[in-house]
């Protein structure tokens, strides 16, 4: 199992490229960033920061979307980044929650994200690709590599994931939720003659190591209140009990009362007071080394590749410290 740190822009950037530098030397393979041009700092920039601060760490956005940059755009910066660092980027890519929210937009289509997909990944890649009807190519691209990974929850997006996405990303660490959503991205690339087992899955979520539980889950309960945003699309689009979206997953929001976007990913956000203590357990990773162990060889199990770790609490330093000298060895054998 590989392991990543999702962390968000704020400034000072010095401090963001200090916490990966950190997640390197303690056997994080993959950095992620937020991505909303509003909320925070713009993560490319930085980007090009931590990949001339370290030496292997793979960086990438958790998660843009194809609109408030456009594919090429997207594209060509990644491919940029490859061609100054080797190769050590990864696309993580969804519909767009706070980053068009914010901007007074709806999330992108899923026919969007497809086409989005095919256009990065070709460029990025030094091939032709049609945007819009114009024939493009990055004509300076050569031996360019970017993954492509899609963020999903819902019946259709998950099937898109496993039809057209390099990876998957499941934002909550809730296993019997992983176990449903993994078989369905699995199912839809075997139906689409893909090797299901060639689709890399990632699940993020906050981890926060200690005994204290109470005050674990309280740095946390914002978790729930993200997953919350999604979710509540979920049910507008196919109805609270229309089968296809688990009740293990709808049935926390019951009591949602919209949601505050300036306290987006951040501890004590108070639009997250209706997630329940129980969400907060199942959706995050809380408690002693023991406790995070457990729960990972279970989801590695079930198929997990890389668990990215949701850093925005009061231990981030506490929490790499911890995984890197107890929890990464055990489950890398390294």
């Amino acid at each position: 199992m590989d392991f990543g740190i999702v962390l968000q822009t704020d400034p000072p950037a010095s401090a963001v490229v200090d916490l990966m530098r950190r997640a390197e030397g303690a056997g994080f393979r993959y950095g992620w960033t937020f991505d909303s041009a509003v909320l925070w700092q713009e993560p490319f920039v930085i980007h090009s920061r931590i990949l001339d601060h370290t030496e292997r760490l793979i960086v990438g956005p958790m998660v843009t979307n194809p609109s408030t940059r456009t594919p090429e755009v997207t594209a060509s910066t990644f491919a940029t980044l490859n061609d100054m660092y080797g190769n050590r980027t990864v696309c993580g890519i969804g519909r767009g929650d706070s980053a068009m929210r914010v901007a007074g937009r709806k999330p992108n289509t899923l026919a969007t994200l497809s086409e989005a997909m095919r256009v990065i990944r070709d460029l990025a890649e030094g091939r032709e690709a049609d945007v819009g009807g114009t024939a493009m190519r990055l004509p300076w691209v050569r031996d360019g590599r970017l993954p492509v990974w899609m963020g999903a929850y819902g019946p259709k997006a998950l099937a898109l994931a496993g039809r057209e996405a390099d990876g998957f990303i499941l934002q909550l660490a809730d296993p019997f939720l992983t176990e449903w959503m993994v078989k369905a991205v699995r199912t839809a690339a075997s139906d689409a003659g893909r090797d299901p087992d060639s689709v890399t899955v990632c699940v993020a979520a906050p981890a926060y190591v200690g005994d204290d539980l109470a005050h674990a889950r309280e740095q946390c309960r914002w978790f729930g209140g993200m997953v919350g945003n999604h979710v509540a699309d979920l049910v507008e689009r196919y109805g609270e009990h229309s089968g296809l979206v688990p009740e293990a997953l709808t049935e926390y929001i019951k009591q949602r009362r919209g949601y505050d976007y300036s306290h987006h990913g951040r501890a004590g956000n108070p639009s997250t007071d209706f997630v329940p203590d129980t969400i907060v357990d199942r959706f995050c990773l809380l408690g002693p080394v023991e406790a995070h162990r457990e729960r990972l060889e279970e989801l590695r199990e079930l198929g997990v590749d890389q668990f990215a770790i949701y850093a925005m609490h009061d231990a981030k330093e506490s929490t790499i410290d911890a995984y890197g000298r107890h929890i990464i060895p055990a489950l890398t054998g390294s």
